[in-house]
């Protein structure tokens, strides 16, 4: 069920998604939290729609900020507020507001979403694209529990990472780290299963990939040693090396969704390493909202 409200308030909005979970029969009490989602037009639809992925592990309410520009003096000075109610099987397994703000209530979005927050409920703002510096500053990061940034979405994602390595806060991670998740898991098992030291790492990826970056600063950070960068042709990470006194440590994924796990000693294995979309990392990081330190430890490495 989609409800549009034009010219419109956060009071009249909670009062359209009453109406519309009472029109569908659908209750409130099994939302988890409130899921802010702050994009631009351009990138609305493909954002919502990872959202509404994530929510039928994670049911949300979602609230769609997206701003408005205009050119022209005079639309600039019309403060407005669109909206689009969506509840159902449009809105995944929560529910959804798409939130178009004009003029000057573009710049105090806040004051939209403070009313349509879930009361006593864990607040994740998402930033798809354009993040502010400091996430944990921002009006809209400064209402939630957990701020998700994306440096693979930016034009210079090494120094997004810089940025975001000297406005840290508690509560901060990019899903630069998450597409790391399978690796890291990966690598720890690797080395449970061979117990050995670690004396060198090399990460291969695609030139300026940010979460090739994070994983070499992470190797810096828990073993301790140097680091190789090596420049492939993608996509994203292809492989990883860890040199050991019996031999290499070394995990091949060119393409595909497999890669090739090979330990000194055993024989080479096959393992299931695809590149997960936008919705699955989204859902993994609702999954946790206490600070994540590893990220913290491993962003910071070097600065």
């Amino acid at each position: 069920m989609k409800i549009d409200l034009t010219d419109t308030n956060s009071s009249k909005i909670n009062k359209a998604i009453l109406e519309a979970r009472r029109a569908v029969g659908t209750p409130a009490v099994g939302m988890v939290l409130t899921l802010v989602v702050v994009t631009d037009e351009e990138n609305a639809y493909d954002s919502v729609k990872a959202a509404n992925e994530a929510s039928r592990e994670h049911p949300a309410r979602t609230l769609v900020v997206i701003k408005r520009h205009t050119r022209s003096p005079r639309a600039r000075n019309d403060a407005r507020l669109d909206a689009e109610v969506r509840v159902g099987t449009d809105a995944g397994a929560g529910e959804t507001v798409l939130l178009r703000l004009h003029g000057e209530v573009a710049r105090r979005a806040d004051s939209v979403v403070l009313p349509l927050l879930l009361p006593d409920a864990p607040v994740v703002v998402w930033w798809p694209v354009d993040a502010p510096e400091v996430p944990s500053k921002d009006p809209l990061g400064a209402l939630a529990q957990r701020r998700i940034t994306d440096a693979y979405a930016v034009e210079d994602p090494i120094r997004a990472l810089a940025v975001r390595a000297a406005s840290y806060a508690p509560g901060d991670t990019d899903l630069a780290w998450t597409r790391l998740t399978p690796w890291r898991s990966l690598l720890a098992a690797a080395l449970d299963q061979a117990p050995t030291t670690v004396i060198s790492a090399a990460v291969e990826s695609e030139a300026e990939n940010p979460s090739a970056e994070l994983l070499a600063r992470w190797f810096g950070d828990r073993l301790d040693v140097p680091v190789e960068r090596v420049v492939t042709d993608g996509p994203v990470v292809t492989a990883v090396r860890l040199g050991t006194p019996d031999g290499e440590i070394r995990i091949d994924r060119p393409e595909g969704p497999v890669a090739h796990l090979a330990i000194p000693g055993q024989p080479s294995r096959v393992m299931a390493l695809k590149v997960r979309t936008t919705a699955e990392l989204i859902a993994e990081e609702l999954r946790r909202l206490d600070p994540d330190e590893a990220y913290a430890a491993a962003l910071r490495y070097g600065h």
